[in-house]
């Protein structure tokens, strides 16, 4: 009696075969298996060309836009259409879906971004400014941001934060400027802007390299002076204004945070700002 012969499909090392040859012969399906094939590539958001196109978005990368649209000065980047669009946020988007899939790594940088930088550019145009962000020298978004309306003319009278800078410059000039003085500064410079972003390259930053400098400097007569950042406040500033009583507590909460014994100067910044904010109060009631 003839015994059953098994079925090609009964045959498990026939069936792994016809899997091997069906992938061999269809490339497509071992991209599948692979992870980074399944990323989402610069070219798949964005309409850039070259290496740049075929890169997936990387953590780092997403990250690296956000800082640099963090860093322009009053503007209120967009999410979507409307005025243009901006990268950053579709490029965490897809950052996250690359790491969860596997294709890329936390942290992890693209070639192109990591080799030719991520930046941002202001243009000027009539009415306000054309924002353009760049990865590895291709543009991938642009919008428009309008100017704000000219601000209410300062009361000639009031004291204003740079003005209460240049005091310090004249009062305590001669002293090397250190971390509580720089934290002071900056804190100083974020509320003659009105802004939680420091103007990058401003007085702040200026104070804080200073501060840094001065640590390793061995001696005094090498040192950078308040009365060295401070001179000419209120032409350095990008934006000033009447100091106020939330403007001095900033300024003093800045201070004494960063200062080894938790204390306000004497002479220092937070006390100019102080004194200006109690004498613009002063002013207020004398006019009601």
């Amino acid at each position: 009696m003839a015994q059953a012969q098994p079925r090609r499909e009964d045959d498990p090392l026939q069936a792994q075969q016809q899997g091997d040859d069906k992938a061999q012969l269809d490339p497509g399906l071992q991209d599948l298996q692979q992870p980074e094939q399944a990323a989402i590539r610069y070219g798949h958001v964005f309409a850039v060309t070259g290496d740049l196109a075929a890169q997936p978005i990387a953590p780092r990368d997403a990250a690296a836009m956000r800082s640099a649209e963090d860093s322009v000065p009053g503007v209120q980047v967009p999410e979507g259409a409307g005025g243009g669009f901006s990268a950053a946020t579709a490029m965490e988007t897809a950052a996250a879906y690359n790491q969860a899939v596997g294709a890329v790594r936390a942290g992890q940088a693209s070639d192109a971004a990591a080799t030719r930088g991520i930046t941002v550019t202001q243009t000027a145009v009539p009415g306000g400014r054309v924002v353009t962000e760049f990865v590895a020298g291709q543009v991938v978004g642009q919008y428009s941001v309008a100017d704000p309306p000219p601000a209410a003319e300062e009361d000639a009278t009031k004291i204003t934060i740079g003005e209460a800078l240049e005091a310090t410059a004249r009062a305590g000039g001669g002293r090397p400027i250190d971390r509580a003085d720089a934290e002071a500064i900056r804190a100083a410079e974020m509320s003659a802007h009105g802004a939680d972003v420091a103007m990058p390259g401003g007085l702040g930053d200026q104070a804080r390299a200073a501060a840094r400098a001065n640590v390793q400097a061995t001696r005094d007569g090498d040192k950078v002076k308040i009365g060295d950042v401070l001179a000419d406040a209120t032409a350095k500033l990008a934006g000033d204004k009447a100091a106020g009583t939330e403007d001095a507590t900033r300024v003093i909460q800045a201070e004494t945070f960063n200062d080894a014994e938790a204390h306000a100067r004497a002479g220092g910044v937070g006390a100019a700002v102080t004194t200006a904010a109690r004498l613009n109060e002063d002013n207020n009631l004398g006019d009601a």
